[in-house]
């Protein structure tokens, strides 16, 4: 090879290492601080391509996605002095890159330690003024938002990141509380459930006496308006009768009298009668002459 090439490629080399360590890259997914003799010269270096003085200027990169930092479960004490096992996380992201780097110098380990103490501390004061329903359930989403806001405030303050949540995984009971604490919720929900039961048996008795009410009334305008209904039907059968009489006043006899035939001797009933009696008339003499009509009852 000769002298030319070589020079060629140690030049080639040079410029190489030269675009190295005077070009560099910030994704969307960092974020950056520029350097130069360890102090802070570009604050929060945006995504890009940027260069710096090479073998002067440093540049420091931190994830800047949202991290989850998972904490070991710790014991908090409750106002009525209730021990709770609770295990809880923080998501947090770097919001200030100068002030995180100033407070971790960049590791992500350490601001996750000092964010889980922070975090162990607003959750200790917060469970010290609320008892176990409402850490439990009752208030449960102030207690978060309570804590979120603390510490986001602190960790932005002395971490220069920003909390984005705080959440609680899981409160478990420790094995020696348990049982009392077990036996006292069930007591108090039977107590509830038999307060409940008690006023639902209060409104069906009222439902039931209205309805009573009700049926009574409805029945006594229905028998009212039955009666009503059944006087009328009996005066006109009473008048279609009187005008059939008027009409034709010995058929108007024949057919009472087949009506007495049938009446009586449909009947299982014992009477006594005399057979010349006029109520056999038409049995004797079928062009009997309608006389007095007689009916058996």
């Amino acid at each position: 090879m000769s002298t030319r090439s070589v020079t060629i490629l140690v030049v080639l080399g040079l410029v190489v290492l030269l675009l190295t360590q005077t070009l560099y890259i910030v994704t969307e997914k960092e974020r950056a601080i520029q350097l130069r003799f360890g102090e802070v010269v570009v604050s929060d270096v945006p995504a890009g391509l940027h260069w710096k003085v090479p073998f002067i200027d440093t540049v420091a990169k931190f994830d800047g996605r949202v991290l989850t930092n998972n904490s070991q479960p710790e014991r908090f004490l409750t106002v009525g002095r209730e021990n709770l096992i609770v295990d809880a996380f923080v998501k947090w992201r770097v919001q200030h890159p100068r002030e995180f780097y100033r407070a971790t110098a960049g590791d992500e380990f350490a601001a996750s330690e000092r964010l889980t103490a922070i975090a162990n501390d607003a959750l200790r004061a917060a469970f010290g003024v609320r008892t176990i329903y409402e850490v439990v359930s009752g208030d449960r989403d102030e207690l978060i938002r309570e804590v979120t806001e603390l510490v986001n405030e602190a960790g932005r303050n002395a971490l220069g990141v920003e909390v984005v949540d705080v959440r609680i995984k899981r409160i478990d009971l420790p094995d020696e509380v348990s049982a009392t604490v077990f036996s006292r919720m069930e007591s108090d929900r039977e107590k509830e459930a038999r307060e409940i039961r008690s006023r639902g048996e209060e409104q069906a008795e009222g439902i039931r006496a209205n309805a009573d009410r009700q049926r009574t009334e409805i029945m006594a305008n229905a028998y009212r308006q039955a009666q009503f209904i059944r006087g009328e039907g009996d005066a006109d059968a009473a008048q279609i009768y009187a005008q059939a009489f008027q009409a034709d006043r010995d058929f108007y006899s024949f057919w009472r009298s087949l009506q007495a035939y049938n009446d009586a001797f449909s009947s299982d009933d014992l009477f006594v009668i005399e057979p010349d009696n006029s109520f056999f008339r038409f049995m004797h003499d079928a062009n009997a002459q309608p006389g007095i009509s007689l009916s058996v009852q």
